[in-house]
């Protein structure tokens, strides 16, 4: 085992986790907030999103978008600080919007779990929101759509299809749209996969908290490296700080927000890693 250093403690339930520029930013989701920190821990700022956040990402402009879980909709923070809404995901979405990726130009795919824990499993869709806010279907078909990547030649994403255990992966035609779905990596019976982000070898970390570790899945889809976490479930997973190889972990104990808002278990990891970071997010 690989020790994780932990860098901040007395979270809820740290999510969706961003490297930009310096610092990294990520979702309490059950605590309704998006928290900048520096790469040591120190919190720089937070603020609060109705419904509760999950994926987050920058447009052209330099204005943060991110989902709302409850309210099945994106919201735009504007430089002034204030929210709002800036597409609608209802039409499409019908239960629990979650992770998202946004590309250099402002293309955002957004998942959703898309059903409630209490019914039947059934199939949703990827989502593609232009840059003016307008909405289409990118994808159908999907069983639980959670994190994305797109690799640094804008050419490929790959979605983690956690209800499936397995990494998909689509060619981007110039338009955004998403074509060739494919199988990038069928995962183990408990390497359920949530949060992913992408490294300079094309090999993508892999965020699987009933294996209780960490992945890197390679080009041929084969798990290469497993490092487990400890006493605590990894959720998501971001490449980030100086060089690019610190991976830092979001852990909680459990994914249950009646459970995970009494105790404050969540925390943020980090990992040294040979292979720097690449890509979106």
């Amino acid at each position: 085992m690989t020790d994780i250093r932990i860098v901040l403690e007395n979270l809820v339930f740290p999510e969706c986790p961003r490297w930009r520029h310096d610092s990294l930013w990520f979702a309490d989701c059950h605590d309704g907030k998006v928290i900048n920190m520096e790469p040591e821990g120190t919190v720089r700022a937070a603020f609060d999103v109705p419904g509760g956040p999950a994926g987050i990402g920058w447009l052209p402009d330099g204005d943060l978008i991110v989902v709302s879980l409850a309210d099945l909709c994106i919201y735009r923070r504007g430089k002034n600080g204030v929210l709002h809404c800036h597409a609608d995901l209802s039409g499409h979405f019908r239960h629990h919007a979650n992770d998202m990726v946004v590309d250099q130009g402002g293309n955002a795919y957004v998942g959703e779990v898309g059903f409630h824990p209490d019914e039947e499993a059934r199939s949703t869709c990827v989502l593609l929101v232009r840059p003016d806010g307008s909405v289409e279907v990118a994808a159908d078909d999907m069983m639980t759509p959670n994190g994305s990547v797109i690799t640094s030649d804008h050419r490929t994403m790959v979605v983690a299809e956690s209800r499936q255990r397995r990494l998909t992966a689509f060619s981007i035609a110039t338009d955004g749209t998403l074509q060739d779905r494919r199988v990038f990596a069928q995962l183990g019976l408990d390497q359920v996969p949530d949060g992913i982000c992408l490294d300079a070898q094309g090999c993508i970390w892999v965020a699987s908290p009933r294996a209780w570790a960490v992945l890197r899945v390679d080009a041929n889809g084969t798990v290469v490296q497993s490092i487990t976490t400890g006493e605590l479930k990894p959720y998501a997973c971001m490449l980030g700080g100086d060089d690019r190889r610190d991976l830092f972990v979001c852990m909680a104990a459990d994914h249950d927000p009646a459970g995970t808002r009494r105790d404050r278990r969540g925390a943020i990891g980090v990992i040294p890693v040979e292979v720097p970071g690449a890509g979106y997010p």
